[in-house]
């Protein structure tokens, strides 16, 4: 279970860029304006002995009233809810401002880690800049150049130091976790009640390590589920923020913590821009996934409409075709009894290993199918393929260059081993690696 690490303050002061030095990529949008970064930016870093996933926010803007601003301070609140430890980034060149007063002051109420770093320190002359900022009453400032990665390390060392370990409860394997996640209002807390109406023994209630949610622990025809629901997300209504954009950190530490992953989608308006995002982080964790579509008692139908919206669906979704869709009702129930059946179909996928003597048969005939391209007017050759884990189902391939495979050559690949063994449900990985190299 990862903890959450936020990135605030004002507009343009090197937010995306001490994101990118931090996460070592350029994945962040970084440009000399202010608001650039206006929605939320989201990765899991490992830093020495920690792990942890970092926020980078738009600008906190407390004076603006300018609508874009507004919306990008309503985020930062929600990130400072969620994170565990909060990086608070002052401008060293333009000095302290009257808006970094008042985030400070915002920032106090927070009963969490919370680090104050001056950045655009670029050279030890400019050490001076920080004396002003330690009128903010903080007992330590971080002088970094988040640009030329001055000060970071230090900076790194002593939050990843402070983060909380993990309280996460260790189950025996036996549960299969179930996460169900998804845009506010699109009916999650229906489709639990209705899920948990028809178990047969609750076993017990417990706290989950997403503050405020419960993990519901059942059985059901003698397997045992562990049902995690997101309650953070509701409980933050309360506050009144546009919260269609802001259930990201919630799905994040769900997605974690599960095995399957119901992504419930609204009949009414198909696929979001959220929800595509919320399905492109179930995929990158390869977790198992199934499409709910809820509220399908509302469609009016002919026979091709189901069709019709699996295929918009698959569409929006595209890494996510190998999920089933199930279209449902969580008010009236309509096949909510399929879902757990399927859990167990998806949750089964994932843990399938294929043994090595017929994956290499088969493997053998895709390939005379279909010879990789040549790479650099080089033939590439594939040697073997052998599967080395599961959940996610991961396989190496053994050639004589690995750099030569192209993307579209790997998922002709990976839609041949879903063809010949299933997994249906659950991402396949794929490694190619240069024969005779030990790993």
């Amino acid at each position: 279970m990862r903890s959450i690490i936020a990135i605030v303050g004002r507009p343009n002061v090197g937010k995306s860029t001490l994101f990118n030095r931090i996460v070592g990529s350029r994945k962040a949008i970084v440009a000399d304006e202010p608001g650039v970064t206006r929605d939320r930016n989201y990765a899991d870093v490992q830093w020495e002995e920690g792990s942890f996933t970092l926020i980078d926010t738009g600008g906190f803007e407390p004076v603006s009233k300018d609508r874009i601003f507004i919306q990008m301070r309503e985020q930062c609140q929600l990130a400072m809810e969620e994170a565990d430890a909060i990086l608070f980034l002052m401008d060293g060149k333009e000095g302290l401002t009257a808006s970094d007063r008042e985030i400070a002051n915002i920032l106090r109420g927070v009963n969490k880690p919370l680090f104050f770093v001056v950045n655009k320190i670029d050279v030890p002359k400019h050490q001076e800049r920080v004396f002003e900022f330690y009128g903010l009453g903080a007992e330590k400032i971080f002088a970094i150049s988040a640009e030329h990665g001055y000060g970071v390390d230090e900076l790194m060392g002593e939050v990843v130091k402070g983060l909380p370990a993990s309280d996460e409860e260790e189950w025996d394997g036996q549960a299969t976790r179930v996460a169900v996640v998804g845009r506010p209002n699109v009916g999650k807390s229906s489709l639990i009640n209705r899920l948990l109406g028809y178990r047969r023994v609750i076993v017990d209630e417990a706290p989950g390590t997403t503050r405020d949610a419960i993990d519901t622990v059942f059985e059901r025809d003698g397997k045992r589920y562990v049902l995690i629901d997101t309650a953070g997300i509701r409980r933050k209504s309360r506050i009144g923020l546009r919260l269609e954009k802001y259930s990201i950190v919630e799905a994040l530490r769900t997605i974690d913590r599960s095995d399957v992953v119901l992504l419930l989608l609204d009949a009414q308006e198909v696929v979001t821009a959220q929800d595509a995002r919320i399905g492109g982080f179930i995929h990158e964790k390869g977790k198992g996934c199934i499409l709910v579509v809820n509220k399908w008692d509302m469609v009016e139908k002919d026979s091709q409409t189901l069709v019709e919206f699996e295929r918009r669906i698959y569409r929006d979704l595209k890494y996510l075709s190998y999920a089933p869709i199930l279209f449902v009702s969580a008010l009236t129930g309509q096949r909510v009894p399929k879902i757990l059946n399927m859990v167990d179909d998806v949750a089964e996928e994932a843990k399938k290993r294929v043994p090595t003597s017929p994956l290499n048969r088969s493997f053998g005939l895709w390939v005379e199918r279909r010879s990789p391209p040549l790479y650099k007017n080089r033939d590439v050759k594939l040697n073997y393929i052998t599967q080395v884990s599961t959940t996610p189902p991961t396989f190496v391939i053994y050639t004589n260059r690995p750099e030569g495979i192209h993307f579209s050559y790997e998922r002709y690949l990976i839609n041949q081993i879903r063809k010949t063994f299933g997994f249906r449900g659950v991402p396949i990985r794929l490694h190619f690696r240069k024969k005779g190299k030990e790993r």
